[in-house]
């Protein structure tokens, strides 16, 4: 099979694509040949080695996991002798993290993992699209923040891939929602239901004062200090992004703060189980209407150099999916939303 793959830290062109063995199945686990995966900020971040201290996974001097990816939406290929819930010719989408590999054309995965059938009414593009930002997103808002009806919410670069995934996902938690964006994406997060837009380039929301029960930085451009006055007196700021102060000041307030706090989650290191959960209820949520996936652009398998240049330049709207097959290719054009009612 053809896995994309790098051997040192660096730029995009640091990735190539090469043949390698086809993985070897046990009697519990599935094949998945993929249609379609994504390349997001933590393939960006573990392609650079960057921040350092990510280098305790990636590698310490080289990567030692030379093939990213995590997210993926295939067609099961073959199962192992003992399981029953999936058989060949399954369409599913699902994520191996905390492992890596997914930007291959073949990954394995437990059949008891995080993988599910895909809803009928998206395609591959869509249901890889989906995942990305929606795992993440899901448990800072419900378990880290406890989202719910009557609060106001303030996500932090709301026309990303965690950001619009929050943006949806807090409206649908009955909350008032603030996206913070540039102008030119203003529309697209209106359409995910925020219900007020800010441009960052021309207001700051660190500028308001007791407003949002909630911030949620998706981006992790703005600091616990900067936001905490815009915070309500028993607000939450959670980042996506991992810092020496977030990292000193979460445990501390979590069992000292009484008023204003700040958090931090590592969800793509939570077990399979809960990550399979939370693929059921995401499958709910757009058989209900009430998610949809934003894609920035669809890039054949061949041109993933092309899609970590667009990861890294920072202003991506949603995912930015690679097609590994045709059936990865069926939406060429960016997908946009319908406006919201």
């Amino acid at each position: 099979m053809r896995t994309a793959v790098y051997e040192q830290y660096g730029g995009p062109d640091v990735v190539r694509i090469v043949e390698a063995d086809e993985p070897e199945i046990g009697d519990t686990d599935v094949l998945v040949r993929v249609d379609a995966t994504v390349v997001g900020a933590s393939d960006s971040a573990g392609r650079w080695g960057t921040p350092r201290f990510a280098r305790l996974f990636f590698g310490l001097a080289r990567p030692k996991h030379p093939v990213l990816g995590t997210d993926f939406a295939g067609v099961v290929e073959r199962v192992g002798g003992s399981v029953t819930r999936f058989a060949a010719g399954d369409r599913v989408f699902g994520t191996v993290a905390p492992l890596l590999g997914a930007h291959a054309e073949f990954v394995k995965v437990p059949a008891d993992g995080a993988i599910v059938l895909v809803p009928e009414q998206v395609d591959q593009a869509e249901a890889v699209a989906l995942i990305d930002g929606f795992l993440t997103a899901l448990p800072f808002l419900r378990d880290g923040a406890h989202v719910r009806p009557g609060q106001t919410v303030l996500v932090n670069g709301a026309s990303g891939t965690v950001g619009a995934a929050a943006v949806q996902l807090a409206k649908h938690f009955g909350a008032t929602v603030v996206g913070v964006c540039s102008g030119s994406n203003e529309s697209l997060v209106r359409s995910l239901g925020a219900d007020r837009v800010i441009d960052y380039t021309r207001d700051d929301f660190t500028d308001a004062r007791d407003a949002y029960d909630v911030v949620f930085d998706a981006v992790g451009k703005r600091s616990f200090g900067q936001a905490r006055r815009s915070l309500t007196s028993t607000g939450v700021y959670l980042t996506t992004v991992p810092s020496l102060g977030i990292l000193l000041q979460a445990p501390f307030m979590r069992w000292f703060s009484r008023g204003r706090r700040a958090g931090i989650l590592f969800t793509g290191l939570r077990g399979a189980q809960a990550k399979a959960a939370d693929l059921a209820l995401l499958v709910e949520l757009v058989e209900a209407g009430a998610l949809t996936p934003v894609i920035d652009q669809v890039v054949p398998f061949d041109d993933i150099v092309e899609a970590h240049r667009r990861v890294d330049t920072g202003h991506k709207a949603g995912s930015v999916v690679v097609a590994v097959t045709t059936a990865g290719r069926r939406m060429p054009q960016p997908i946009r939303p319908a406006a919201a009612s």
